[in-house]
């Protein structure tokens, strides 16, 4: 994503296409996906002609009605799978793990797979789909060898997202270890600058995660990320992703509209709002302030539906992709249940 002045910055560079949420349970939809896994994911002219062709004109934040939603879907059997996963429970938007998120190896991802998820994602017409990193990364690590290798990974996070064309690269920030928040968020800056410096051009932002709390992870509170984002030198290259259980565990109550209206006016205040470009939408098995990372079923844990209401419904975020990390099987029917309560939620 290309740069721009701190006060020009806007949850995307162009608006994203929005479409109906139930055409993605068309059958087309999915015949045109499975089409594509039989090409290996090469695009000739006249597939690419034609879906430009077929693609609807971006429309105006004005006239978009509510934000992509979706959740967070397994690689399993490859990253094309993926999408179809998000398809068969309606989704528009989509988050994936690039590779598996408790190894430091990751396998390369082949230009014919990347290529038929790039097109996988245009045909379903997911909304800027993105990728959350490995939890083993800890760019706040006082060890040097850790921190050295998680930078690696990171560089690895960056070019499989890079080469599967997606918009953001979720991380949390990371654990100080004890000793201290301050040099923890010094070590987490200056490895941020190095990927910067190591990738100018990177196209997929990276996105600070808000988050929990437990133990002596930075990102709980908003003050960490003002503190980041002074230290970062090329900061207009970040964003930040909301997570709501996390936000809520940290002490922020936003179960109710007037909750919400208060968080996001202090984050405005801290952080600025301009900043977030995606959510992670999880009620909290715990209650506020717990600082505990337990995500339940939306409506079911201790926030309840009306922060959801209110989030779903604010004008501001309706450009920015939504996705559950709520428990599941591998049928996915707590997705279509959870996706069918956020929807019953739209205004």
């Amino acid at each position: 994503m290309s740069s721009r002045g701190a006060g020009e910055l806007r949850p995307s560079d162009e608006g994203p296409v929005f479409i109906d949420r139930a055409s993605n349970t068309d059958p087309s939809v999915r015949g045109n996906i499975a089409a594509l896994g039989t090409t290996g994911g090469r695009r000739t002219r006249k597939s690419a002609a034609a879906e430009s062709e077929a693609k609807p004109a971006a429309k105006s934040p004005a006239h978009v009605a509510h934000p992509p939603l979706g959740a967070h879907m397994s690689i399993a059997g490859g990253v094309v799978k993926a999408v179809e996963r998000a398809v068969s429970v309606g989704g528009t938007a989509l988050q994936i793990f690039t590779s598996s998120s408790n190894q430091w190896h990751a396998r390369d991802i082949s230009e014919g797979e990347a290529a038929a998820f790039r097109d996988a994602v245009a045909a379903a017409r997911i909304v800027r789909p993105f990728a959350h990193n490995t939890y083993l990364v800890n760019l706040a690590s006082p060890k040097p060898d850790l921190w050295e290798k998680s930078i690696g990974a990171m560089e690895g996070e960056v070019r499989r997202a890079e080469a599967l064309g997606l918009s953001y690269l979720v991380m949390h920030p990371g654990s100080h270890v004890g000793t201290g928040e301050e040099s923890g968020l010094e070590r987490i800056a200056e490895a941020v600058n190095r990927l910067h410096a190591k990738f100018p051009d990177l196209k997929a932002q990276l996105c600070f995660e808000v988050t929990a709390g437990q133990g002596t992870n930075l990102g709980c509170r908003f003050e960490h990320l003002a503190r980041l984002f002074d230290q970062i030198e090329a900061a207009d290259r970040m964003g930040v992703c909301l997570d709501t259980c996390h936000l809520f565990a940290s002490g922020y109550d936003i179960s109710t509209a007037e909750g919400w209206k208060k968080v996001t006016a202090e984050f405005d205040r801290v952080v600025g709002v301009r900043r977030i470009r995606c959510f992670h939408l999880n009620d909290s098995k715990k209650g506020l302030g717990c600082r505990v990372d337990r995500h339940e079923q939306i409506g079911k844990g201790a926030m309840g539906l009306e922060a959801f209401r209110a989030i779903l419904n604010d004008p501001r975020f309706r450009e920015c992709p939504m996705v559950l990390e709520t428990p599941k099987g591998e049928d996915l029917a707590e997705d279509h249940v959870n996706l069918a309560a956020l929807r019953g939620l739209l205004a």
